[in-house]
């Protein structure tokens, strides 16, 4: 299996509008984010996690030709308004698109994108989703995909743990303050952790570094990345005083996890 990381910024992406800081104005590439999802392959299928307004673009630059399905974590801005992007992969196989989310999550996706998921024009340039409501684990190909409850402000949101051959391969969370009861142990004995971690200090929806680091220390992975970051972090100042096994992730950063 392998991910790529489309984005690693926070809700208005960097460099920020308007702002002047050393992140905003930096000329290493990593401290330039798109707004934050991942993209998921394996031999039978391919999958996005989260389809922001920067979801065009990063398919454009990754060179991505398909998507068999799309995730979501949850509703907000800079997680759903690249959905209807996702009609270029439904035209090419002229099918219906699985999405995966809670149903509060297809419940706001259908408000905001009516003319896609009314059933009665099928026109072929149109998104065909197929609403598939999380109520448990589900597979997608050969990847098991466990649904990860999360606090994140008022609205219900998800991370997501892949699991291949009984290998707990990796657990996405990126936007979460604290697990919910049973999460953590859901983890238990994952390689590698990608975790929000805004910024240095506290933020009321937002897991920070000092929890993330902790959180981290909790659940014990091989390695662990943070994503969803602010333009208060700057990538090598602040990769340089992490513990080796903690990093920070950056757009277009790819993961690879061999087969068994």
């Amino acid at each position: 299996m392998t991910l790529t990381f489309l984005g690693t910024g926070t809700s208005v992406g960097i460099p920020m509008i308007g702002c002047d800081c050393a992140t905003c104005t930096s000329t290493d590439p990593r401290d330039q984010r798109l707004r934050s999802s991942v993209y998921l392959s394996t031999p039978e299928a391919s999958w996005v996690v989260d389809t922001g307004p920067d979801f065009r673009m990063q398919c454009l630059r990754e060179r991505i030709r398909r998507v068999d399905a799309a995730l979501y974590t949850h509703p907000h801005m800079d997680h759903v308004t690249g959905f209807d992007d996702l009609r270029r992969f439904c035209i090419e196989e002229d099918a219906f698109l699985p999405i995966h989310a809670a149903p509060s999550c297809l419940a706001a996706l259908q408000r905001m994108y009516e003319h896609a998921f009314n059933g009665q024009n099928r026109y072929r340039g149109y998104l065909k989703p197929q609403p598939m409501p999380i109520d448990g684990p589900f597979n997608i190909g050969d990847t098991h995909v466990t649904p990860l409850p999360v606090k994140h402000g008022k609205v219900e949101t998800f991370g997501y743990l892949f699991t291949r051959h009984g290998r707990k391969l990796c657990a996405y969370l990126s936007d979460m303050k604290e697990p919910l009861p049973g999460t953590l142990e859901l983890m238990e004995g994952v390689d590698t952790l990608i975790i929000d971690a805004l910024r240095n200090t506290p933020h009321p929806t937002h897991m920070n570094f000092p929890e993330a680091l902790a959180f981290r220390e909790a659940v014990k992975p091989r390695i662990t990345w943070f994503t969803h970051l602010q333009c208060e972090i700057l990538h090598a100042r602040a990769e340089a005083l992490l513990p080796h096994d903690v990093r920070i992730a950056y757009d277009g950063l790819k993961l690879a996890w061999p087969s068994p």
